[in-house]
């Protein structure tokens, strides 16, 4: 597979392999030994060992996916703002899938990519010393048989373009954008249309949802926005408002026709 269309090819340097563990883990060990060139990218046809948010196992047929991850340094972004580079990615992913397989994708707090309320990609970012780590597994061409979860869909299921080349270009052109506008606000989120972008792009916003918290404790509510810290705010049935870093959600009810957004 050969990345074709990179608007910026000297800004990536895009490797290939057959199998590996996790990109991710690949990439933030070579950060770590001080081996890493800004811009690389990891694509792999199959991962072993390919992990989702909090740990979980992430699995694609060999082939059947796009899975690679980037690095990145952004010195000029401040270390709290940095988390947000997930939404990043799932932006640049979301707007990707428009251009190059003509669906329309939405995203599911914090980095999930649906389409028709399906899970067809995560995203997943981390520090490794001052490199951004990110990565994302895309479900491409699986069969309904070869999908991970009942919830799941891919890209030729949904009846969109499977063309993985065009899509990783098109993702890294969309990525490399918005690297540059975060970067020259200073990392504020709102300036460089990050949040609003995101929010706008967000289906569990305006939704009444359920959130599963650490120690098996779930809460009801509507997500109302989410914060500059990239926090999920969550107005319970008295409109008292609270914000939420982590926890699996799950969408309950979309909003009504005309509710607000």
């Amino acid at each position: 597979m050969v990345a074709a269309a990179l608007t910026d090819p000297d800004r990536w340097r895009i490797e290939y392999s057959e199998q590996t563990g996790s990109t991710n883990v690949d990439l933030a060990g070579r950060a770590q030994a001080g081996t890493l060139e800004n811009g690389a990218v990891l694509v792999t046809e199959e991962q072993t060992a390919g992990r989702g948010r909090a740990g979980r196992d992430w699995q694609c047929p060999p082939g059947a996916g796009l899975m690679f991850s980037v690095a990145l340094r952004l010195p000029s972004i401040p270390p709290d703002r940095r988390g947000w580079i997930g939404a990043v990615l799932g932006l640049s992913v979301v707007a990707a899938m428009g251009r190059v397989s003509g669906v329309e994708a939405s995203l599911k707090w914090p980095n999930d990519v649906l389409i028709d309320g399906a899970k067809c990609a995560g995203v997943l970012g981390e520090m490794a010393g001052d490199v951004l780590v990110v990565g994302t597994g895309i479900n491409v061409s699986l069969t309904g048989d070869e999908l991970p979860r009942a919830d799941a869909t891919s890209l030729m299921l949904a009846g969109a373009t499977t063309d993985r080349a065009a899509l990783l270009a098109a993702i890294l052109n969309e990525l490399g954008d918005w690297c540059d506008r975060w970067a020259a606000a200073g990392g504020d989120v709102d300036r460089a249309g990050v949040r609003p972008t995101y929010q706008a792009a967000c289906s569990t916003i305006g939704t009444q949802v359920r959130i599963l918290l650490p120690a098996e404790r779930w809460v009801i509510g509507t997500a109302v926005e989410v914060d500059e810290s990239g926090a999920l705010v969550v107005a319970d049935e008295s409109g008292r408002r609270t914000s939420y870093t982590v926890g699996d959600v799950i969408h309950v009810r979309p909003p009504r026709s005309g509710d607000s957004r």
